[in-house]
């Protein structure tokens, strides 16, 4: 990985330390619930550490109307979501160990109604990005100026409503509406593009009226640095979609490219040896 000058070391330690607490407390949490999304999780965990330690205008008060928005439409991955929801002072920490329990604020998928930091109610795939585009407008409306990130998982690029939502951002020019695509290639039922294929993506985008880049999802430089570039042209006047290639289950072997695993359980004595593997090996980098 080449060092970008406008990213110091210090700052890329702290975005991979900040993606391994992802990837533990995600471990962590699903011994509480005896199953869960992890692979799912660890395809996105460097995304999810650069947006909120880095790119995104956010503040310890969730309710701050100019902070940035975070939707996600793979909402099964909010496990690796609200440790960092936690970390950021939105809810006490002690929350996170009643994950999924009776009476907890805290499930399988995110609920805005409960959570503070969470900016929509994800479970069904496929309404994310709408409702991006939605807060996009109310904002424009209110003169309120932030930016809306909207991470989708590429199994959704198959939902209508998804295309449907990125003709209107750019009929509607919306500018500062960022898609993320976690591109790990997996999805429920087997391969992505086996199970109805996508390709060629970039130019799908391109063709409904978006900028487009594609970026190793796991290279935290190349990652931030290209997500501080979008975040910052101003001279944009069309959405960005940013694929990022990535790879499901990153950081344990055995879970990378194993649909098996987009749901599972780790034994006590197998969670821990993820933890060791995920502690003692470096990460980031690798997807392309």
């Amino acid at each position: 990985m080449t060092l970008n000058t406008d990213i110091s070391a210090e700052q890329i330690d702290r975005l991979e330390d900040r993606a391994r607490f992802v990837r533990l407390e995600t471990i962590r949490l699903i011994e509480i619930a005896k199953v869960g999304h992890y692979s799912s999780v660890f395809s996105c965990a460097e995304i999810f550490s650069a947006l909120y330690y880095d790119v995104m205008k956010i503040s310890d008060d969730p309710n701050w109307s100019l902070r940035d928005r975070f939707l996600m439409g793979k909402g099964h991955a909010a496990v690796g979501l609200f440790p960092i929801l936690a970390d950021k002072g939105y809810f006490p920490k002690e929350w996170l160990d009643s994950y999924t329990r009776l009476g907890s604020p805290l499930g399988d998928h995110p609920d805005m109604r409960k959570v503070p930091g969470v900016d929509f109610s994800s479970g069904s795939i496929g309404h994310a990005l709408s409702n991006g585009v939605g807060m996009a407008l109310g904002g424009r409306m209110r003169d309120l100026h932030f930016d809306v990130f909207v991470m989708l998982g590429d199994g959704e690029m198959q939902e209508g409503q998804v295309w449907e939502a990125a003709i209107s951002a750019a009929s509607h020019q919306l500018s500062n509406v960022i898609a993320i695509v976690d591109r790990n290639g997996y999805q429920l039922d087997g391969k992505v593009d086996d199970v109805m294929a996508i390709e060629p993506l970039a130019e799908k985008w391109r063709a409904f009226g978006w900028e487009v880049h594609e970026v190793d999802g796991h290279d935290i430089v190349s990652l931030t640095s290209l997500l501080r570039r979008v975040k910052a042209d101003k001279s944009r006047d069309k959405p960005c979609c940013v694929i990022a290639k990535t790879l499901k289950g990153r950081g344990i072997d055995y879970m990378e490219t194993e649909p098996g695993w987009h749901l599972g359980y780790l034994s006590p004595e197998d969670s821990e040896k993820a933890r060791q593997t995920i502690l003692n090996t470096r990460i980031s980098g690798g997807a392309q």
